[in-house]
């Protein structure tokens, strides 16, 4: 960020700035502090990966920006890029006649396994390391905001949304709240009146995740760091569930345990794999957190527009040799910002979220599904979709 070393008023400005950001993370720690300690009396492994999340979140990112950055990486970067930019000229017909069932994700592996090598597998020892660690309430409300690779107004909006995910965990597990459904209807509100930093609360055009100009970067430059993501999506999208199912029906419990158990199966390693795999398509929550969905749509899809928002913005951080991405970004939170357009029906969002499938987005939170349900990855499905509506009558 360049300030205005000349003007008093730019600097006094800056300064008004500077303090509003103290009050504003004060506030927002506090907030976090307060869903941290409901949820930490119930479930204290659980608080304390929530924390740990955005930190190793943000560190992530910045990561991703400094491979990218690293002049010993140009000639990988390039044939990523080449790579990247070949699949993005297919047509679905050459990806399909490539790939049979499951094109998209072998057009999109190819030869790119690990493109980065070393330097990826040293980042998520790093981060595995990280994740074990305790971090602080204080410390995880400002990960974002202390990230050098992404702007204050797409900070906001991911510490915004993690406020949210951590309220509505807290509502599920607070027994002093009878009615949770009326406890997440005010939640979803409070979290709308702050139009600057809320993503909709209707879907977005949740396809863009499969076609906007950088889409692949993540999945096939840094597929490490994209199942170590992806797996703390799923968690906090599996553990919201696993609550969720305890309030409808007493018979359940056990949940959380089960979902722990089955998140470690998945970090424990350095791929991250095991007889619980890493998730290979963006957890969403009418496929992993169905109940959560049933007791409210709208706090279902701000998470799922959150992490659609959150995979393409590392899409395009994961997107080799570009010189615009702080506008780029900055164009992408406006739009998951604006409630009128760009939108998706229920229907076709519905048909998204559930194309990639249970098992491929992580699994069940609580039930058993030991291999795929689907003989197509969701791209391969979205393209053959496309297929049959674009083949002449």
């Amino acid at each position: 960020m360049s300030f205005n070393r000349n003007s008093l008023l730019s600097t006094t400005r800056n300064l008004g700035r500077a303090i509003a950001l103290v009050l504003s993370l004060g506030a927002a720690g506090a907030v976090l502090a307060q869903s941290d300690e409901t949820i930490r009396d119930a479930y204290p492994e659980l608080a304390d990966l929530f924390n740990a999340f955005d930190v190793t979140q943000a560190a992530a990112l910045d990561a991703i920006v400094e491979i990218n950055a690293d002049p010993e990486t140009m000639d990988a970067r390039m044939e990523l890029a080449m790579h990247l930019e070949m699949m993005a000229n297919m047509t679905m017909q050459e990806m399909m006649a490539m790939g049979g069932h499951d094109a998209g994700e072998v057009a999109m592996s190819m030869d790119m396994e690990n493109p980065f090598g070393e330097l990826e597998t040293e980042v998520r020892v790093a981060l595995l390391e990280q994740l074990r660690q305790e971090h602080e309430p204080s410390e995880a409300a400002v990960s974002f905001q202390n990230s050098a690779s992404i702007g204050r107004h797409t900070a906001e909006i991911i510490e915004r949304g993690r406020r949210f995910e951590s309220d509505l965990f807290a509502i599920y597990v607070d027994d002093s709240i009878s009615d949770k459904r009326t406890a997440v209807r005010d939640a979803v509100a409070e979290y709308m009146t702050d139009d600057m930093h809320s993503v909709s609360s209707t879907p977005k055009n949740v396809s863009l995740l499969l076609t906007h100009p950088q889409a692949g970067a993540l999945q096939t430059g840094f597929p490490l760091l994209r199942g170590f993501l992806w797996s703390n999506q799923w968690l906090q999208l599996a553990a919201l569930e696993a609550v969720v199912l305890e309030t409808v029906d007493s018979n359940v419990s056990g949940g959380v345990d089960t979902v722990t158990e089955r998140y470690w199966n998945k970090m424990g390693s350095v791929g991250g794999m095991t007889m619980f795999p890493a998730p290979v398509e963006l957890p969403m929550a009418p496929a992993i957190a169905p109940n959560l969905y049933s007791q409210s749509a709208e706090a279902a899809v701000i998470l799922d527009n959150l992490n659609v928002l959150e995979t393409m913005v590392t899409d395009i951080m994961a997107y080799p040799n570009l010189d615009n991405r702080a506008e780029l970004i900055e164009a992408l939170a406006a739009d998951f910002t604006n409630k009128s357009e760009n939108l998706a029906d229920s229907m076709n969002y519905l048909l998204f979220a559930l194309r990639g499938g249970i098992y491929n987005q992580g699994g069940p939170a609580v039930g058993e599904l030991m291999q795929s349900e689907r003989n197509r990855s969701r791209s391969a499905m979205d393209m053959e979709h496309n297929m049959i509506m674009s083949a002449p009558m």
